[in-house]
């Protein structure tokens, strides 16, 4: 419910709840979605942490629980999802620690997409395990190499229907908020102002630009997509597979002061260059990425700002003292922007 926004489009929450396709996936539509694929239920049923799908942990008679994955409605089209779960398993032929989906219908068109009510859907064995250590130099080294690999890979398997990262896409999530009247009176010319500016560097800096390839990459590659067991990473929620250069897989693993992330850069670009080589310009493009990031991420909550859970699960997100703090959080990523591009240590 945005500052500026019209009456009647500040929907009562619990309209707002009726009206959102994911009400029907109530446990009795998850089970029959499940049990539609010859499996049976046990009746349990574990709602996981999602946010853009909706994802349960559901119990199969005598035998392992499985993952059920609901992709939002008129998010991906068909052949995009079954090219994300192409892709997971021609990793797994690899012997990539990734987690494809299970076949549904091996004849179907797109044999690892379910349809129920109106969902599609995948089901996952469920992979346990715990997050990686972005402090331990030993896991960094590892992430890089097994990120190497699924880089080699995806270089020889070029994406035709998912998206690739776009600047003109970091434009529409600035303009989305402006037009749809999320940003306080107040501050509608300073968000203005800072977001153009950041615009205009990013634009000097393009992620997408000729000099830079671009490949099949896991596309959100954040230590929450990473499960650590048998020593090794594993690597999960191939949801966001984009075409793009490859340091936008590598860029969120380094945290802290400028010293540290160039130690753990040159553990990460030691293990990557194991199996791939990397294009060190690349680096330039970090601050860009994380400034996309940023603009993406507000533009997505206020997207999905309809849809009950979010204002459930942010509920400081919309307010004035948010704007306000966001406003700030846009002139540290220009002070950034403006600065020299993080450098590989020398040894």
């Amino acid at each position: 419910m945005g500052f500026n926004r019209k009456p009647e489009d500040n929907k009562e929450p619990a309209k707002q709840a009726l009206s959102h396709p994911y009400t029907r996936l109530t446990p009795d539509c998850v089970i029959a979605a499940v049990e539609s694929t010859g499996r049976f239920s046990d009746a349990r049923i574990l709602a996981l942490n999602s946010y853009e799908n909706r994802v349960y942990q559901v119990g199969i008679e005598d035998e392992s629980p499985v993952i059920v994955k609901f992709y939002r409605p008129n998010r991906w089209t068909p052949e995009q999802i079954d090219e994300e779960h192409r892709f997971t398993r021609l990793l797994l032929e690899h012997e990539l620690p990734v987690v494809p989906p299970l076949e549904i219908e091996a004849s179907a068109a797109f044999p690892t997409i379910g349809i129920h009510d109106g969902f599609m859907f995948s089901i996952y064995p469920r992979q346990g395990g715990r997050a990686p250590e972005l402090d331990d130099l030993d896991h960094l080294h590892q992430l890089g190499l097994f990120i190497g690999r699924i880089h080699a890979v995806g270089a020889g398997f070029p994406f035709r229907y998912r998206q690739r990262l776009s600047v003109e896409q970091a434009a529409t999530n600035v303009s989305y908020l402006q037009e749809a009247g999320f940003i306080p009176h107040d501050l509608q010319a300073a968000y203005q102002a800072i977001s153009s500016e950041i615009l205009e560097a990013i634009e000097e800096r393009r992620p997408d630009a000729p000099q830079f390839k671009q490949i099949s990459l896991h596309g959100d590659c954040h230590k929450g997509n990473v499960l650590w067991r048998d020593d090794k990473p594993h690597f999960v929620d191939f949801d966001d597979a984009i075409s793009g250069p490859a340091i936008q897989d590598l860029w969120m693993l380094l945290s802290g002061d400028m010293p540290a992330q160039q130690r753990q850069l040159l553990e990460i670009i030691e293990g990557y260059e194991t199996f791939q080589e990397f294009n060190q310009r690349e680096l330039d493009l970090i601050e860009p990425l994380r400034a996309m990031r940023v603009l993406y991420f507000n533009a997505w909550l206020a997207r999905r700002w309809d849809d009950p859970a979010f204002p459930m699960a942010f509920p400081w997100f919309n307010t004035e003292r948010y704007w306000s703090d966001y406003i700030l959080e846009l002139k540290e990523l220009l002070s950034q922007l403006q600065l020299p591009p993080i450098a590989m240590p020398k040894i």
